[in-house]
């Protein structure tokens, strides 16, 4: 059964692991890789990932990715969205702590932080407008 916007909406919100997916070019399978995400219902979704990153070469040549999200319990659940990017700006150190802790227990945190910091090497934060939605919630099937 399809959610209605506002359980999607709510969904999306929560702390789960994206799927994310974007077009690799002629001959290629899309790119399809895990990620961490933000989200605010109403508003738009936003990721976090390197520069230099073939994902980001990716989405920028694209203009748009989908994110998918799924959980087994306590139903089967899952929600797509699709849309255009609206705009990728440098990450901060603020925006990498505000999503560390959004999937970090709270004491990794702060390592998570510097390691990432010193290792990842330059971030872009990156916008995306959820235009196509696909959900539903299949139970406990």
């Amino acid at each position: 059964m399809a959610l209605t916007r506002e359980e999607r909406e709510a969904f999306l919100a929560e702390a789960h692991v994206a799927a994310l997916a974007v077009d690799s070019g002629p001959g290629r399978a899309p790119l399809a890789v895990p990620i961490w995400y933000w989200y605010e219902p109403g508003g738009d979704v936003w990721i976090m990932t390197g520069r230099e990153s073939r994902k980001y070469g990716l989405i920028s040549a694209a203009g748009r990715f989908t994110l998918m999200i799924d959980r087994l319990e306590p139903t089967i659940r899952y929600v797509s969205v699709e849309g255009p990017v609206v705009e990728t700006t440098p990450a901060t150190v603020d925006q990498l702590r505000e999503i560390s802790a959004r999937y970090l227990p709270a004491e990794k945190v702060d390592g998570y932080v510097d390691f990432a910091s010193k290792n990842h090497g330059e971030q872009v934060v990156i916008h995306m407008r959820p235009e196509r939605w696909v959900s539903s919630d299949l139970g406990q099937v």
